[in-house]
């Protein structure tokens, strides 16, 4: 009897504690320093804003939701199809999370850019607890990949130069540095093309911009004068950031009104770093705890031990609640409101020494902190940045497959002769993307994106080629590649490869593409493979030629071709179906010879 009473007893104090702990939701000054809350606290989350997916963008239409309220969110994962004044775009998540709120449904047009459209919380966090915000102050330029902190630990006013940008007076307008591509959060004004004074007419290009992918010229819709340029050229500027003023025509553009700030309002938080490090020296008191030793074999991740050090406190004086006796981040958490402790000052890391011998100092040793360094310190571009970023989640999350096959060009080697007598020059890479267009005719399975969990197979074949610029890689994009002649695909690839280098490629030059070419033969590279650019599924790796003798001991000319492809939409045999067309369309190219160039080959005939 009494074996059986105890289980009702503990169920109904259960019960009862949680109807006298209700839950608190966190005041707006500790919300910063309880970005985790254990399950007496509300969950703050970070909120997500309607992105600026094209330069002109001012309203959007979420068109639909890609993930559900609980669904987990990886890094590079759409959120939602979002339609811009252009087409409908997906916008991408940079960290992992779980999406716990949706705030505008499917189908709400005119959604201002900016406007808080979801919530979402750490993938360790409860997501149903998530506290919603009576009233949101968005940044009005807020790029898609923009989330605003939490607010800041100080004061829960904001001051008034962080409140948001400036009404500009009539008849002048305030350039504000534009998201010219979707993963874009910063640019660096490589060039203004335009004065102070100068007049701008509508398509006129105001200055270069170099973001993350490409150089692009930044052009202005509308008649005005150009007044006022409040970043010089070589700065690197957050989107939403003001650059520059305009006036109408005719006005006096010398008399014009310039913000006391020029920054956005997601730059404000950044100051909120100050008041947290200024911390009273009260904090110190809770660390007598300290002294007491940890428990035998309590163990914890690195955000516990990132958090223990921030706060100045000991494992040892934290009970785990995790099984099997692990320390979490909300028994941290729940340490810190119980006990009220701030954050302490981080220490100063000694300076590093070159060697461990010890060198006696005198009056007329140079310090090291004066002595020239021997190493150079290059900085990383954007563009190279994020083709690291994308090429490292390509490789990590993709499962990459591989099939190579050797294909003979002696007679292809025999048509370009022919044709360089005629003044006309086609190099084996225009050959190689004239037949990959074709064999992505034959092989629909291959022209596909992977997007969503989803396999899209694309209606036409846009062809990438490689590009190597002095920043990075780039891919510029020959459209309906298989409709054009070998001459327009020659000439094409190389007035792309032309503006790729000078920076003249215009987004949609070099955005999407359904199959990629990387050729590394003119650098004598006999063999390689690529990495998959994603969303597409493949990638082309072509090599040089050699000379071999073959089982007539004839001597003939080979090249290498790699066909790097999703495991999760191409199949193998799927893969080996592409290169056989390839290599029966490049060893005998009498089909890639269209019009003129036939009847030029086969006059004799």
């Amino acid at each position: 009897m009494a074996q059986m009473m105890i289980p009702r007893i503990a169920l109904r104090s259960i019960r009862n504690s949680n109807r006298l702990i209700p839950r608190i939701p966190v005041p707006v000054k500790y919300q910063r320093s309880c970005f985790h809350t254990s399950w007496v606290l509300d969950v703050t989350g970070k909120q997500l804003f309607m992105p600026a997916l094209s330069p002109t963008m001012e309203t959007g239409t979420i068109v639909k939701w890609l993930k559900k309220e609980g669904d987990k969110v990886e890094a590079g994962d759409g959120i939602a199809d979002i339609q811009t004044d252009k087409a409908v775009m997906t916008m991408e998540i940079d960290d992992d999370s779980i999406l716990a709120k949706i705030l505008v449904p499917e189908g709400t047009k005119d959604v201002k850019v900016g406007a808080l459209i979801a919530i979402t919380v750490e993938v360790d966090e409860d997501w149903k607890a998530v506290e919603v915000p009576s009233k949101a102050t968005t940044p009005p330029s807020a790029p898609a990949s923009a989330v605003p902190p939490a607010a800041p630990s100080a004061p829960a006013t904001p001051p008034p130069a962080s409140s948001g940008p400036v009404e500009p007076p009539p008849g002048q307008t305030h350039i504000s540095m534009p998201a010219l591509s979707p993963t874009m959060t910063s640019g660096t004004i490589i060039k203004w093309l335009k004065k102070e004074g100068e007049g701008i007419e509508p398509g006129d290009a105001l200055a270069e911009i170099q973001t993350d992918k490409a150089v692009i010229t930044f052009e202005l819709d509308d008649e005005a004068t150009l007044a006022k340029i409040l970043v010089p050229e070589g700065s690197e500027v957050q989107i939403g950031h003001l650059i520059a003023i305009t006036v109408e025509k005719g006005m006096d553009w010398k008399n014009v009104v310039v913000p006391t700030t020029t920054k956005p309002a997601t730059a404000a938080a950044a100051p909120a770093a100050a008041p947290a490090a200024a911390a009273p020296p009260a904090a110190a008191a809770p660390t007598a705890a300290a002294d007491k030793p940890p428990p035998s074999g309590q163990v914890y991740g690195l955000a516990v031990k990132r958090l223990l050090e921030e706060y100045g406190l000991s494992s040892g004086s934290i009970k785990g609640t995790g099984r099997p006796n692990r320390l979490l981040k909300s028994d941290v958490l729940a340490y810190v409101q119980a006990n009220n402790v701030q954050k302490v000052a981080p220490r100063a890391a000694p300076p590093p020494t070159m060697g461990t011998s010890k060198v006696p100092t005198s009056k007329t040793h140079v310090p090291a902190a004066t002595r020239p360094s021997p190493f150079e310190d290059i900085p990383v571009s954007s563009m190279r940045s994020t083709i690291a970023k994308r090429l490292g989640e390509s490789k990590s999350t993709i499962p990459h497959s591989y099939c190579y096959i050797d294909i003979k060009i002696d007679k292809l080697n025999e048509i370009r002769s022919e044709l360089r007598a005629e003044s006309i020059r086609v190099s084996i890479n225009d050959f190689v993307t004239k037949a990959v267009a074709h064999a992505l005719v034959e092989c629909p399975a291959i022209n596909t994106l992977y997007q969503n969990g989803q396999i899209i197979r694309m209606p036409r074949a846009d062809v990438s080629i490689a590009v190597a610029i002095e920043d990075g890689l780039i891919t510029p994009i020959i459209f309906d590649a298989p409709s054009k002649s070998l001459t327009d695909v020659s000439k094409t690839i190389k007035e792309l490869a032309e503006k790729a280098r000078t920076g003249r490629l215009k987004p949609e030059e070099f955005q999407g593409g359904t199959f990629t070419i990387s050729n590394l033969g003119m650098f004598s590279v006999k063999q390689f493979s690529a990495i998959i650019n994603p969303p597409q599924t493949a990638i082309l790796a072509v090599g040089g030629g050699r000379e071999e003798l073959d089982a007539a001991m004839q001597k003939t000319t080979k090249m290498s071709a790699t066909l790097s492809y999703d495991r999760r939409a191409i199949e193998e045999d799927e893969a080996a179906d592409f290169l056989a067309v390839l290599r029966a369309l490049l060893e005998d190219p009498n089909f890639l010879v269209a019009g003129k160039l036939r009847a030029l080959r086969y006059a004799q005939d």
